[in-house]
């Protein structure tokens, strides 16, 4: 693994493993997440990206390893004080109830129902004028396409994280796939949006399948999988080179670089 920064506020996973019964989902994960950075999870499919994903947000606990946040044992920390400052997004929320869309959003304030702020109101609003789903306010979430979902239980993920806590405790945005069910211009305003936060401090975690998505707005990398198994972090321009994405993902690939001096890949 790239040699990384140590940061006594990151949120950190050593030598995780999890089974489903005889099945090994992950093994032996070590990652080391730092706030104020955007890091992309990629792999190819059954790699363990989700299982990651939900081990470091406290929804798994591994059959054996440690997380840790703020050098704590992430279950120290407790659900509701986790609620506070760790949002994730899922894979995939259903929703059993008729909620409208603005309903999901408003349940990311419910953490802080014992302390609201003086703009709990305004927080949902802003947060779906984010991420374009204003005019979806009053439909019935059910209703909805699959990146209108999408982008309205992002707006509930930020929601959750609008502020900065008061004890100065780092927040974490964990998402699992934000941007497949969306269309070309939302997949990159999504991505700005996600740097942004990550600009305000917030530690921001992604399980990404488009390379070039993650080549462009991610300042690190987890690559699960490949041949030879294992995982591999570092900067994306130095782990995501095309002699690795060929032997993860079994694909040749050409970088190009765009007009802003990105590098991206054709594939092929």
């Amino acid at each position: 693994m790239t040699a990384v920064q140590r940061d006594p506020m990151a949120l950190c996973c050593t030598g995780v493993e999890v089974r489903l019964d005889a099945k090994t989902l992950l093994a032996d994960a070590s990652v080391h997440l730092s706030p104020g950075r955007v890091t992309a999870i990629l792999g190819p499919n059954g790699a363990g990206k989700s299982t990651l994903l939900s081990v470091l947000a406290g929804q798994r606990a591994p059959t054996q390893g440690s997380v840790t946040l703020d050098g704590r044992p992430l279950a120290d920390h407790g659900m509701q004080a986790l609620a506070l400052r760790r949002a994730l997004m899922p894979q995939e929320s259903a929703v059993a109830f008729d909620f409208t869309a603005q309903e999901i959003v408003a349940l990311g304030r419910y953490p802080h129902r014992r302390a609201p702020v003086h703009d709990e109101d305004a927080i949902v609003d802003e947060a779906m004028a984010l991420t374009d789903v204003s005019v979806l306010a009053p439909r019935i979430l059910n209703t909805l396409s699959g990146g209108e979902k999408a982008r309205a239980h992002m707006a509930r993920a930020l929601a959750q994280l609008w502020h900065p806590r008061p004890d100065g405790a780092t927040r974490w945005l964990l998402l699992d796939e934000p941007t497949a069910a969306l269309d070309l211009a939302h997949q990159h305003s999504a991505m700005r949006l996600l740097r942004a936060w990550a600009g305000r401090g917030v530690g921001v975690v992604a399980v990404l399948h488009d390379l070039n998505l993650a080549r462009r707005y991610a300042d690190e990398v987890v690559v699960l999988g490949g041949a030879s198994g294992g995982l591999t972090q570092g900067a994306t321009a130095e782990v995501l080179q095309p002699a690795l994405i060929e032997a993860v993902w079994g694909t040749p690939c050409q970088p190009v670089t765009s007009a802003d001096g990105t590098v991206q890949y054709l594939f092929g």
